[in-house]
């Protein structure tokens, strides 16, 4: 015999049956209430607002994040370790997939979902950020590096989960978001080694590069180069 959920995903669950028959606008607090069978009190011990039932893991996803950053040592390479934090927002998004899916249709309808969103977004990205800066503390422009790596881990993170989402959770939402964070791990990850380069006689400049250096690199070298010849 299956044991009663608890109280906390009882309102959640009731909540989303009535968003989805209702409509988010049309159901109040007391409609949740009524239908998981307990009291107001109840689900402001949970949830402060009828918009943080809508999210209810991303507290705890934000504090595990924090805690994660938080026991990283030097030995972590900085961008690498803030790539594998944002993983762990999308293992929340897979640990259920049918409700993800269904809160994203539903954000997508209600602009004040939106907005709550994007704060929840945001919030990821200050502790981001907040990590990189303590990493790049003392170094030219650290802080502006941090704030820029934050933003594109983000915004690579979102750009694929949103994908996997539109896809009813059809894909693999794990290689959808290695693959675009890869792609901020190699525009600012710590790259193997950087450019060499030789100006020979008649202005011919040679440049070596190990393999997986960004191509942006490359050229910033040779324009360096060919501008103090």
């Amino acid at each position: 015999m299956s044991s009663k959920p608890p109280m906390r995903d009882a309102l959640v669950a009731a909540a989303f049956q009535l968003f989805l028959e209702r409509g988010y606008e049309q159901t109040t607090i007391d409609d949740i209430v009524a239908l998981a069978g307990v009291g107001r009190r109840s689900f402001f011990r949970y949830f402060p607002s009828k918009e943080d039932v809508v999210f209810p893991d991303h507290e705890r996803c934000l504090a595990d994040m924090t805690a994660f950053l938080s026991s990283g040592g030097d030995e972590h390479e900085p961008v690498r370790r803030v790539c594998d934090a944002a993983r762990l927002v999308l293992r929340m998004y897979n640990e259920n997939p049918t409700f993800s899916v269904q809160r994203y249709r539903l954000t997508k309808k209600v602009p004040g979902l939106r907005a709550y969103e994007l704060s929840v977004v945001w919030r990821y990205e200050r502790a981001l950020a907040d990590y990189l800066r303590g990493r790049f503390a003392g170094r030219r422009d650290g802080t502006l590096h941090a704030d820029v790596i934050a933003a594109a881990v983000v915004a690579a993170h979102n750009n694929a989960l949103r994908s996997w989402l539109r896809s009813d959770g059809q894909r693999d939402a794990g290689a959808e978001v290695d693959h675009a964070l890869g792609y901020v791990q190699s525009a600012f990850g710590h790259a193997p080694a950087p450019a060499v380069v030789e100006q020979g006689p008649e202005d011919v400049v040679v440049v070596v590069s190990r393999r997986g250096v960004p191509l942006w690199r490359v050229v910033q070298e040779i324009e360096t180069a060919l501008g103090s010849g």
